[in-house]
C-alpha cells in the first residue's frame, strides 16, 4: 500500500465507532498470529525438504497457499508444504493456534482452553492430541553415566469411552476397589540420567521381561542403574549385565558412596503426579500423550513458550529449536 493510500485509510480509522474498532482490532490480531505461525513454520524447513510422498529431495518452489510456500516433487509430482506429514496438516484456525499452545503450555483443561480460545470442546481435545502426537516420541535415546529408574503407577480409566468397559463407570477420578497394587494400575517406568536425559513407558506389567524390554535399547553398556529396592529393577539390571546400585528407601538409606541416589528420578515422579492431579483421572489411552506433555514442560524447566508446543508438535527437539527462534 502507498504512503497516501495508507494516510487515508488512517484517517478513516478516526470516524470508527467502538464495534467497528473492536472488531478491526481482533482481525488485526488474528492476522498478526497467523503471521506469527506461519513464519514458526516456515522456519523449520531451513532448506528445500524432502518429498513427503517419495522421500526425493529434487523438489522446486511451486507458488504458494494459505500463506505457506507450496513445492513440487520432480520424482513424483506430489505437492506438498511445510505442514505436510505432520500431525498439523489440514489443520484450521491457525489464528488460533498460539493462543491454544499458550492453555498447553499452562497445562489447563480442556474446557478451560476451549472457552479462553472460543472452540467447541470437541475442538479443543482433537487439537490437545494432534499438538502432543509428536511430543510424545521425543524421548532421549540413549542414557549414559549414572542412571536413575523407578516405577511409578496411574489408575486405568477409560475415560471417554463409551463401549468394551469391562467394569461399570466410576467418577472422575476415582478410586480402585483394591487395596495396593492390582491389575487395576497402570505401571510406567521413568528413567533419568544425571545429564537430565529423560524417557518414560508405558508397561503392561512391572516384571522383569517387561522392564527389560524397555531399558536395554536405551542404557549404555557401562552405564551404572540405581533403583530401589524393588525387586523386578533388580531382576532386569541383573538379566542385562548392567551395574546395578540399590537404595534401600524402606530402611532409610537415601544415599550410597555419596553419588547413588533415586532423589533424582523421585522428584521427576513427585512432579508428574502432582501435575497430573489437574486432570482428575487420565484416559488410559492418551496417558502416554500426557507423558510428553510432562516432558517437554520439564524440559523447559516450567516455563513453556507457546512457540515451543508448536514447534514441538511439529516434530522439532528443544535443540532443534534453538536454531530457528
Amino acid at each position: 500500500m502507498k504512503t497516501e493510500e495508507f494516510q487515508i485509510l488512517a484517517g478513516e480509522l478516526e470516524k470508527l465507532t467502538p464495534r467497528p474498532r473492536n472488531i478491526l482490532a481482533d482481525r488485526l490480531r488474528e492476522i498478526g498470529h497467523i503471521q506469527a505461525v506461519n513464519t514458526l513454520v516456515e522456519n523449520r524447513v531451513v532448506e528445500k525438504p524432502a518429498c513427503p510422498s517419495c522421500g526425493h529431495k529434487h523438489v522446486s518452489r511451486w507458488g504458494s497457499a494459505s500463506g505457506l510456500q507450496r513445492y513440487r516433487c520432480g520424482s513424483c509430482n506430489a505437492t506438498f508444504n511445510a505442514l505436510t506429514g505432520t500431525p498439523l496438516a489440514r489443520l484450521r484456525h491457525k489464528e488460533k493456534w498460539l493462543e491454544y499452545t499458550q492453555q498447553m503450555a499452562e497445562g489447563q483443561s480442556v474446557r478451560k482452553s476451549a472457552k479462553v480460545c472460543e472452540v467447541h470442546r470437541n475442538t479443543a481435545f482433537r487439537w490437545r492430541h494432534r499438538f502432543l502426537a509428536l511430543p510424545n516420541e521425543q524421548k532421549a535415546t540413549s542414557l549414559v553415566g549414572i542412571a536413575e529408574a523407578d516405577e511409578t503407577f496411574f489408575l486405568e480409566s477409560f475415560k471417554g469411552k463409551k463401549r468394551g468397559m469391562v467394569r461399570s463407570p466410576r467418577k472422575r477420578g476415582g478410586k480402585a476397589s483394591k487395596r495396593g497394587l492390582s491389575d487395576e494400575q497402570i505401571p510406567e517406568l521413568i528413567c533419568r540420567d544425571r545429564m537430565g536425559s529423560t524417557v518414560d513407558f508405558v508397561l503392561d506389567k512391572a516384571d522383569k521381561e517387561h522392564i527389560g524390554a524397555a531399558l536395554k535399547p536405551i542404557l549404555a553398556s557401562d552405564a551404572i542403574l540405581c533403583t530401589d529396592s524393588g525387586k523386578a529393577l533388580g531382576a532386569a539390571a541383573r538379566e542385562m549385565g548392567i551395574a546395578h546400585r540399590p537404595v534401600n528407601l524402606a530402611a532409610g538409606v537415601r544415599v550410597i558412596a555419596k553419588v547413588y541416589y533415586v532423589q533424582n528420578v523421585n522428584a521427576y515422579d513427585s512432579r508428574l503426579k502432582e501435575w497430573m492431579r489437574r486432570f482428575h483421572g487420565v484416559a488410559t489411552h492418551y496417558l502416554a500423550n500426557f507423558l510428553g506433555w510432562r516432558r517437554l514442560i520439564d524440559c523447559a524447566h516450567g516455563t513453556l513458550s507457546p512457540s515451543a508446543v508448536l514447534l514441538a508438535a511439529l516434530g522439532m527437539t528443544p535443540v532443534q529449536q534453538l536454531k530457528v527462534t
